[in-house]
């Protein structure tokens, strides 16, 4: 009979050795893909003054943070629930001298305190890029690339991005379509929920055509340029093309201009990957500014935990089995060309029972 107090909380699971062995195996091949493109790991710490994460992007919501006070500090301590900050903190602090663009990737666990609606998990494996100082089409094309190289590399097939404009409403706001500023984000949110009663309601009956400025790209982005007879967004537009451009047929590409869950502190552009047999989205990405250093960023984050069940089983490794006594310098020969082995505590010790596919016969590996 189980005990209770050998159960885990809701929204969290232990990974077993198969799916531990497919996880880390993903995690290897992006942080693979990220260095080869000049990334480098930063490994920033699982805990930090509360204001620290909650003040470097916008949109970060304190209330998911698991909070504690610090009895050194007597200061507020925060759980990370996203590692970008993070990053914002590191590159305006440690690396504020460095060379820029900046480039670093990151691995790491996060936790919430609530799940989201469309994912019961409170903890997941964040791995993500940042290019750090610059603002560009071209940048927002370079991480767009690695986010799909990243996940390929992991072993996902079938991807599509999703682009959106998370600005789109503030900047039509000012001029084309004037909103009151208490307008905007209840035109924001009606537009993300694409309740067009509710924006109607709102005062945003001019936004109703931005509802369906959604699809494939090439198609969206007409009815996005039809629609932006002030030019206001004509520069986005243009950014978007370039980036699909570089992008090319590695992927299925879609616009949803007025798309805004999960985008709570991008700028002119975001995207969403997707991969067939994944659960949900596997990450997002975007442009952004750093709050405290005004230093443009564009980045993005994956979390690999809705991919794994569509991913093979990861290879266990050929495992030799060391029996008593057995030769401890050609074990270690063999341990430094890449085998795995397993030593034998007793007699009773069964070589295939402790899933060893060769026995250690003097010096030489033999199949068993």
């Amino acid at each position: 009979m189980t005990n209770t107090d050998d159960l885990l909380p809701i929204g969290l699971e232990d990974r077993l050795p198969a799916e531990a062995r497919k996880a880390t195996q993903a995690m290897r091949a992006v942080l693979v893909a990220m260095e080869g493109h000049g990334y480098d790991r930063v490994r920033p710490p699982l805990i930090e003054f509360e204001r620290s994460l909650a003040g470097r992007m916008d949109g970060v919501q304190t209330r998911r943070l698991f909070r504690f006070v610090d009895p050194q500090s007597l200061r507020t301590l925060a759980l990370r629930s996203d590692m970008t900050p993070q990053l914002g903190r590191i590159a305006s602090t440690a690396l504020a001298d460095a060379p820029r663009p900046l480039r670093l990737c990151y691995a790491g666990e996060v936790a919430t305190i609530t799940a989201d609606q469309l994912d019961p998990a409170r903890q997941r494996l964040q791995l993500g890029a940042e290019l750090i100082g610059a603002d560009t089409a071209a940048a927002a094309s370079e991480i767009m690339l690695l986010a799909v190289e990243a996940v390929e590399a992991a072993g996902a097939k079938g991807i599509s991005v999703d682009f959106t404009l998370p600005d789109l409403v503030d900047v039509l706001a000012t001029k084309e379509f004037p909103l009151a500023p208490d307008q905007i984000d209840k035109v924001r949110r009606e537009l993300d929920t694409k309740d067009a009663g509710g924006l109607v309601e709102a005062g945003g009956e001019a936004y109703l055509p931005l509802i369906h400025a959604a699809g494939p790209l090439p198609e969206a982005l007409e009815k996005l340029r039809a629609l932006d007879a002030g030019g206001a967004l004509a520069s986005r537009i243009d950014g978007l093309q370039a980036i699909a451009a570089r992008l090319g047929e590695r992927a299925r590409i879609t616009l949803d201009p007025t798309e805004r869950h999960g985008f709570e502190y991008q700028s002119w552009f975001g995207f969403t990957l997707y991969a067939e047999g994944a659960r949900g989205a596997l990450g997002r990405g975007g442009t952004y500014w750093i709050k405290g250093s005004d230093e443009p960023a564009t980045g993005f984050s994956l979390y690999l935990d809705g991919l794994l069940p569509a991913l093979p089983e990861a290879p266990v490794p050929d495992t030799l089995f060391l029996p008593l006594g057995h030769d401890e310098t050609a074990a270690e020969r063999l341990r430094a060309i890449g085998w795995r082995t397993i030593a034998a505590l007793s007699d009773a010790d069964d070589a295939a029972d402790l899933g060893c596919t060769h026995r250690l016969d003097g010096t030489d590996p033999v199949a068993l």
